[in-house]
């Protein structure tokens, strides 16, 4: 890692990233979600987070992290005020890399840049939401020290889905 670890960068993302973002965004949550969110609504997800999306966002000021390797955009996380409000101020929203960019350490990068960025807004406690049967995502909230506070449920295209709520102090 420490070779590669030369080519990574996390920045703030800029419209020049919308089309990136777009592909890693359709990539990643096929990946994902294949499987666990029923097809014809995953599809319409992302159908809906096109360039066009993207470039709304990142003109909006939305905290939209790009991480890139070799000058390509490979993941992307969002983050800010926790949305539930209570002891964990902030939340990391999203955070994903396209399939290609999996299990090789880039995501603790994304992880790290959102905590810092948090910290430095003084949102302390962080809380991340994860589908129980995205077995990536919870292992890897797990394995960088996440504690399971909190369960619910959500509809997603008729299907009741299973929510996990990691925490950080």
């Amino acid at each position: 890692m420490l070779g590669l670890s030369s080519e990574i960068s996390v920045r703030k993302g800029k419209a020049a990233d919308a089309a990136g973002l777009a592909c890693v965004f359709a990539e990643s949550w096929r990946q994902a979600y294949r499987g666990i969110i029923p097809a014809a609504h995953l599809e319409e997800v992302i159908s809906r987070r096109q360039t066009g999306w993207w470039l709304n966002a990142l003109r909006s000021g939305d905290a939209i992290l790009t991480l890139t390797f070799a000058g390509k955009i490979a993941g992307y996380a969002t983050f800010g005020r926790s949305r539930a409000g209570g002891a964990y101020r902030g939340e990391i929203y999203e955070l994903y890399l396209a399939p290609a960019y999996q299990g090789l350490g880039f995501g603790e990068f994304l992880f790290e840049a959102c905590r810092n960025g948090l910290d430095q807004r003084g949102l302390r406690g962080l809380i991340v939401w994860a589908l129980k049967d995205n077995d990536g995502a919870c292992n890897f909230y797990q394995r960088r020290g996440g504690r399971i506070v909190a369960k619910t449920t959500e509809m997603l295209g008729g299907a009741k889905l299973a929510k996990l709520a990691f925490t950080w102090e």
